[in-house]
């Protein structure tokens, strides 16, 4: 695994993530999968405003 470079829209380096920030961050996805999932809905809230009648 290699250091990650952020950059910004501009272009301009915004941060460098290090190896062992990488190596932190996949051990706990893999320890707490449901952490890193895109979608984050919670159960028993609706995802739309109801219907007028």
């Amino acid at each position: 695994m290699y250091e990650v470079k952020v950059y910004d829209s501009s272009g301009n380096l915004k941060k460098v993530i290090s190896i062992s920030k990488l190596n932190a961050r996949s051990k706990k996805q893999l320890a707490f999968p449901h952490l890193f999932k895109k979608n984050k809905r919670r159960p028993g809230r609706p995802s739309a405003k109801p219907l007028e009648a």
